[in-house]
């Protein structure tokens, strides 16, 4: 009788464009089911803004200086005001089976925004008073993807892992270089 092993070979990874929005870094990690491969996701498609999400969402010495809770959002047509999370329904909705390049060049990126975030942490920009704060990120919310204006959003509550299965162990691993308290 003759047995037969095999191996499962590991799979490549899924390429995302260049420069591509964070969600899809994150999102892709998330589908990782190994803690290695997810740990690699993050050193391929490494930059600042991601380490910028993760050091807000995990380092317990940097605390939001905005209000706990959803975010309000005015429709861009109707001055209607909803909130991120209605937001995001309606961009999922939108979607539909589109590519989600096609319908996202009208948006900014984190990637491209993550230098104002000083302004929403305590000890970053303390000059501004809390309506301001609160009309700036507002303001650059509407201008991201929905789905990155997501990630602000919990990430400013420090609830990245509800939605990514990405934790700070693995943010750790992956980089290394970042230094993890003191910051406050």
């Amino acid at each position: 009788m003759t047995t037969t092993t095999t191996t499962k070979t590991e799979t490549e990874l899924e390429t995302l464009p260049t420069n591509p929005f964070i969600f899809e870094i994150l999102t892709l990690a998330s589908k990782q089911r190994s803690k290695v491969k997810k740990v690699e996701v993050l050193k391929t498609y490494e930059h600042d803004s991601l380490k910028a999400i993760f050091i807000w969402n995990f380092d317990e010495s940097v605390i939001s200086a905005l209000p706990e809770g959803d975010v309000p959002f005015f429709g861009d047509n109707d001055m209607k005001t909803t909130t991120m999370s209605e937001r995001i329904e309606d961009a999922v909705k939108q979607l539909n089976g589109s590519s989600i390049g096609a319908i996202d060049q009208r948006y900014s990126s984190i990637r491209n925004e993550y230098d104002k975030f000083y302004n929403f942490v305590k000890g970053g920009n303390d000059s501004l008073n809390g309506i301001r704060r609160e009309n700036i990120f507002v303001n650059l919310l509407e201008g991201l993807h929905p789905f990155e204006a997501e990630i602000l959003c919990l990430c400013k509550d420090k609830k990245l892992e509800t939605k990514y299965k990405i934790n700070k162990e693995i943010v750790s691993e992956a980089y290394p270089d970042i230094v993890w308290g003191n910051r406050g």
